[in-house]
């Protein structure tokens, strides 16, 4: 069990780690050679040059304006400066939305830390349970500032009660006040874009076959047939998986070419060799230039074949389509109605953006998903258990008293003070870390094989997944596997009545490893993510071997994105920790605090600098992240009910029944009210759209607009390709600035007109010079939510 002095160590250990990553950031952020690493979003947007192009060699590298060096932390300052109305023009709602659950956090807890450490401190403190104890159980000075100080029975316990009323009803009102307003955000966001190809396109899945009939012959006389009046064009998905595998192939051996080249113009006078056999292990020596020119040839040739063979050949063609309407009236109905008697056939729903796609799995037959998903979710929870071994050893840590009761040849290894304070204090939140670190990717795999076809819906399901994970592992299977260590003395020397007793005061001991891992994942991790130690090296060696043209050094810069399956999660494991122990273990609540503050800021300045978001969704995943914060308030209510069962409160334990009641029952009622606004999109609204669009662009040809918008990115792999060779090559030294950069193709999305008007001129880091943005496409503007059906009031606040 951690002491105070154990948390110290932990905590002087991680705040001088997030002192260090921050200082290092400050400095590193000055220097020009590192400009697009923290500075990429800009130069993608075209508002920024490389400050690299100063005549003076030695400015290319170092920053030389001794000035700037006094002023390394204004960048605190200037990533409050953007408003909240510039953040969703400059980044999109979504990023928007991801910033204002932190603000919520300081809202929650912020109020709930001072009445709780004011009240309840004192309450606990003064009881003295634990005085009586200390022969039994593992104690500490942190366990007699919680709930498990007061004496069984106290009346002291209709404080705690009353409290965990007042806490749930602000979470309440707060949640209802934030879902009114991104509600009210997500309409008038949708209702303010400019025009989009997915406004008009809505994804058919599930197309019967028909004998003598192509899939897109069927599509065409089914939608001609029943969408008479609006049906425009549809777009065939064609099965090219095998085409995708040739291109990233050939992308690898293009690498290997472009590395070769730059060898030797680096060199000249000799030229680069390998051997021919596998991997260049064995065989003869050949030219390295020559080699990886011929094989890129071979390539564009099995390419060019295999690109004709799938557009010729029918069974290529999947049956999903693309279906695109002349009214975004038209695609609204189409989406949101069933469009045949047989309810597994002709399904319907709006179609992603473009860059949203995740195209391999549109090729997955349709029968086979609920398949799937029952193989994942078996798989889901065999990994949970699973993980359960990992984080036994993790407690075992963090639980060093309770171990060396069970195991005494342990004892002389932690004897020493130092050892000890730094075991219990700093390494178990930071083992739980590491282990933590990979299970994001394999999560992310099992929603790939679950069949979903958007970006965005990928990343939602992985989300899910990590949460339930987050849950059971990391929050119960700490409570309970702590429990197990460290009280198995007392559970072998005490009657079977008692093990209840004990369990109930050991709940509120775990709130020690909690504070060690919020330290290290939440203060010390938060100020790696501002480092970005990982892009800058891999830019700099990319820049090093690699990059030639000024497209190379734009790919290379990596910005990255918000990384919703990962950060949504582990921000709602901080909601469900403070929620929990607020009345339990008020002392967690700093900790608690001091997380959202310092994330909230350092997100900031990732989302306006850095991240370039690979989708747009409207803020959809709000509704799980609400939920989620409900499930924690349940959860909260219950470990309370059961904790005060263990403590003989029976006059006051029943006043906590109706809690759970009262918070499900509002949950109900946020739901029905706001999550349509989610769901659906309004009829009203659509007609809105069109009518001003037929006003303002009489002339509009949308037949030659949504041309190709959802045809499978890789087939203009070549037009793309063909456009990089008649690019200027460019020396590593210099970078002269592109106005418009190109999105990076992929098989996961392609390219798509820009999201968001640029409002109130946001302007880059004022360090260098940088061109003025180009014409918005729509002005979001708060002040002037419209009205809608679902009755959001008109309020933008909190």
């Amino acid at each position: 069990m951690a002491t105070l002095e154990d948390i110290g160590v932990s905590a002087t250990i991680n705040i001088i780690t997030a002192f260090a990553f921050l200082l290092a950031f400050a400095f590193l952020r000055l220097q020009p050679i590192n400009d697009r690493v923290y500075f990429p979003k800009w130069y993608i947007r075209g508002e920024r040059t490389s400050p690299r192009n100063s005549a003076n060699f030695v400015s290319k590298f170092v920053n030389l304006n001794v000035k700037t060096y006094f002023t390394f932390l204004n960048w605190m300052p200037q990533a409050m400066r953007m408003s909240e109305a510039q953040v969703i023009n400059h980044a999109g709602l979504d990023s928007a939305v991801f910033l204002r659950i932190y603000s919520l956090g300081l809202k929650i807890f912020l109020p709930v830390t001072i009445v709780a450490l004011l009240i309840l401190i004192p309450v606990n403190v003064s009881s003295g349970a634990l005085f009586f104890l200390k022969k039994e159980l593992v104690v500490t000075d942190i366990d007699k500032l919680s709930i498990s100080n007061v004496r069984a029975g106290s009346t002291r316990f209709f404080v705690h009660i009353g409290l965990q009323y007042l806490f749930t009803f602000w979470t309440c009102y707060l949640l209802y006040k934030e879902y009114d307003i991104i509600a009210s955000m997500r309409l008038h966001f949708l209702a303010t874009q400019s025009r989009r190809v997915e406004q008009f396109t809505v994804l058919v899945r599930n197309v019967p076959h028909i004998k003598g009939h192509s899939t897109s012959e069927t599509v065409d006389h089914f939608f001609q047939t029943n969408h008479p009046d609006h049906y425009l064009c549809h777009q065939a998905v064609y099965n090219a998986n095998r085409f995708a595998k040739l291109v990233r192939k050939r992308d690898r051996l293009q690498n290997w070419l472009d590395y070769n080249q730059r060898k030797f113009e680096r060199h000249p006078d000799k030229r680069p060799t390998r051997k021919s056999g596998c991997c260049g292990l064995w065989g003869e020596k050949v030219d390295s230039i020559d080699y990886y020119k011929q094989q890129v040839k071979a390539f564009d040739k099995k390419m060019a074949l295999e690109r004709e063979k799938i557009l010729k050949d029918q069974k290529s063609i999947l049956s999903v389509a693309f279906v695109s309407f002349s009214s975004r009236w038209g695609a609204a109905v189409c989406a949101q109605t069933q469009q045949s008697k047989d309810p597994t056939l002709w399904l319907t729903n709006w179609a992603p953006e473009p860059r949203d796609v995740y195209w391999r799995n549109l090729a997955i037959p349709f029968v086979s998903l609920t398949i799937r998903k029952l193989i994942i979710s078996v798989a889901v929870f065999a990994l949970v258990f699973f993980y359960m071994i990992p984080i036994a050893f993790v407690q075992s840590l963090a639980n060093l008293e309770g171990l060396e009761r069970v195991a005494p040849f342990l004892r002389k290894v932690v004897e020493l003070r130092f050892i000890k304070s730094f075991l219990q204090g700093f390494v178990p939140g930071l083992a739980l870390k590491i282990f933590l670190y990979i299970l994001p990717a394999i999560l992310m795999v099992m929603s790939k094989i679950e069949g979903h076809i958007a970006i965005s819906s990928l990343e939602r399901r992985t989300s899910a997944k990590y949460y339930y994970f987050m849950l059971v592992n990391v929050f119960l299977g700490s409570i309970v596997t702590g429990t197990a260590f460290e009280q198995l003395n007392s559970f072998l020397h005490q009657s079977p009545t008692q093990i209840p007793r004990t369990i109930g005061v050991a709940i509120p001991m775990k709130a020690t490893f909690f504070i060690t891992y919020i330290m290290v994942d939440g203060w010390a991790g938060i100020a790696g993510e501002i480092l970005r130690l990982k892009p800058l090296v891999i830019f700099h060696l990319k820049n090093m071997f690699i990059v030639k043209t000024e497209r190379d050094r734009e790919r290379a810069m990596d910005p990255g994105s918000v990384d919703f399956p990962e950060t949504l999660p582990s921000l709602q494991l901080y909601f469900l920790l403070g929620l929990v122990y607020a009345v339990v273990t008020p002392i967690l609540l700093p900790f608690i605090l001091i997380f959202f503050a310092f994330a909230y800021l350092v997100y900031r300045h990732q989302i306006i600098n850095v991240y370039n978001q690979r989708y747009e969704s409207g803020a959809a995943f709000w509704p799980h992240v609400h939920t989620r914060i409900i499930a924690s308030l349940l959860i909260s209510q219950l470990l309370l009910l059961g904790l005060l069962s263990t403590k003989k409160a029976a006059n006051s334990t029943p006043l906590l029944v109706v809690l759970p009641v009262l918070t499900i029952t509002f949950h109900q009622y946020c739901k029905s009210r706001f999550e349509p606004a989610f769901r659906r999109h309004p009829l009203e609204e659509a007609m809105a759209k069109d009518m001003l669009e037929k006003s303002t662009d009489p002339n509009l040809n949308l037949k030659a607009y949504l041309a190709d918008a959802y045809l499978h990115p890789i087939f203009l792999t070549f037009e793309i390709e063909e456009q990089e060779k008649v690019e200027v090559r460019v020396d590593k030294h210099q970078a002269h600035h592109v106005a418009s950069a190109s999105p990076q193709i992929s098989e996961f999305s392609s390219p798509s007109p820009p999201h968001h008007a640029y409002n109130d001129h946001p302007s880059s880091p004022s360090q260098y010079t940088y061109h003025p943005p180009s014409p918005p496409q729509y002005i979001y503007d708060p002040a002037s939510f419209p009205n809608y059906s679902y009755g959001f009031e008109d309020q933008h606040g909190g």
